[in-house]
């Protein structure tokens, strides 16, 4: 028989394979058991967190991220605290990234990266004006929804490496530079606002191109043609595109273009249909505080459970009547097994059975899947055991074996019919009942 899937539960969420991982965060994809709703969670290590005194700036762009509700952002769900570690909650996107696009197609028409450029720029004008700002605008944190529209992740949490000083301004030590604004590099501090629209044109330029504006195998070559916005467009893009692009690459931050100057250009105007969208305020932000909270009672609950014992095809037929080869050795008139078929999830069988037989007079012993039923009186043979296991016989349908462990095989047929008519919104097909009747 194959051995139980050991399944690793955070509160509420099924937690799945990683599907990223960086410095100080790891990318899981998990499922809401309540909802059967996909999510990614975002895994922080508190310990990392602490040790670079970033908890009140994550408290801070986690309260803020849970206020935002644009459609071309990645919503935050909740956020999760443990003893050692931080759970963010997030929208599961499984359109992949953007540039994946560009990888495979080779550069885009005017129309599609137009498109894709003005949904960008909608999404960082809406969280500009809400003082959130990315800061770490680049092709991984673009992803694309199942209908192919763009879906901006880890705005407001990208800035985990990053810290605002007493200047008010950003500080960072970038580790994607083809994509950081001069005034980044040069560590004096920037202005989030127009940092992250230098970012926009260099990825507009990418999409327009199919290749970086500035590049170079050399760290400090690249930072002087950042510096000094040393680039060329191809001869294949637009007057009013490369216009654009100029205007948003201007390396003096204080005379770049601005998102209100941007949204009156003649190229960017075309066919721009900003997003109709309801802005909810009913976020709970109660969960944000208690994440760094000592107390176990603020703490999320991680465990790691069996989940039934799955069952291949050549088992499923060894257990069936015609070729159980233990039926050619039960010579008794009533069998001392039988097993039924459930659509319902394995923790609700056990739950259903646990309720249905203690009040038939049975003590109830559970180890994940399986149990074990006591009855507290004697009978003919002494006292009544029976066990019971839940099979995965598939992703929605589970087979329950019920057994007589002990005891006399009348009185465990007895059982069984009490049982079954407790069980009826659970059981979808009897085996032996249907065999019997």
């Amino acid at each position: 028989m194959n051995q139980a899937k050991i399944k690793r539960r955070v509160g509420k969420y099924e937690m799945g394979r990683t599907i990223g991982e960086g410095t100080f965060a790891k990318v899981k994809f998990a499922r809401n058991s309540e909802t059967g709703e996909p999510v990614a969670i975002k895994i922080l290590d508190k310990d990392k967190v602490l040790k670079h005194k970033m908890a009140e700036q994550i408290k801070r762009e986690i309260a803020t991220m849970k206020l935002i509700r644009h459609p071309h952002v990645v919503r935050l769900y909740e956020v999760m605290g443990s003893k050692t570690k931080i759970f963010i909650v997030l929208e599961c996107i499984t359109g992949g990234e953007l540039f994946d696009k560009i990888v495979n197609h080779g550069r885009m028409h005017e129309k599609e990266a137009r498109k894709y450029f003005q949904q960008l720029i909608n999404v960082v004008d809406y969280c500009h004006s809400r003082g959130v700002y990315h800061r770490d605008l680049k092709p991984e944190n673009l992803l694309l929804d199942a209908s192919g529209n763009l879906k901006v992740s880890d705005f407001g949490l990208s800035a985990l490496s990053q810290q605002v000083r007493d200047d008010g301004l950003l500080h960072t030590s970038c580790g994607t530079p083809n994509y950081v604004a001069p005034e980044v590099l040069n560590d004096h501090g920037y202005d989030g606002t127009t940092a992250d629209l230098w970012s926009c044109g260099v990825i507009l330029f990418v999409l327009l191109a199919g290749y970086l504006p500035f590049d170079d195998s050399n760290l400090m070559n690249l930072y002087k043609k950042i510096s000094a916005a040393e680039f060329s467009c191809p001869p294949w893009m637009s007057f009013g595109a490369m216009k654009l692009i100029t205007r948003i690459l201007d390396p003096n931050p204080m005379t770049r273009i601005t998102v209100p100057e941007i949204l009156e250009d003649e190229w960017f105007k075309k066919d721009y249909k900003p997003p109709v969208f309801d802005e909810k305020k009913d976020a709970n932000l109660d969960d944000v505080e208690a994440v760094f909270k000592d107390s176990e009672e603020y703490h999320v609950t991680e465990k790691k459970e069996e989940q039934p014992t799955p069952m291949n095809a050549f088992e499923l037929i060894s257990m069936s009547r015609g070729l159980n080869l233990g039926n050619l050795f039960d010579e008794q008139e009533f069998k001392r097994e039988t097993r039924f078929t459930s659509k319902c999830p394995a923790n609700e069988i056990i739950s259903k059975i646990e309720e249905a037989a203690k009040p038939l007079g049975f003590d109830v012993h559970k180890k994940n899947y399986k149990m074990r039923l006591e009855n507290v009186k004697a009978g003919r043979k002494g006292n009544l055991n029976v066990a019971t296991e839940v099979f995965q016989v598939a992703p929605s349908l589970h087979m329950v074996e019920v057994r007589k462990a002990k005891g006399d095989t009348l009185e465990f047929h007895k059982f069984y019919k009490n049982l079954s008519t407790s069980l009826e919104d659970v059981v979808w097909k009897t085996e032996e009942d249907m065999q019997n009747r």
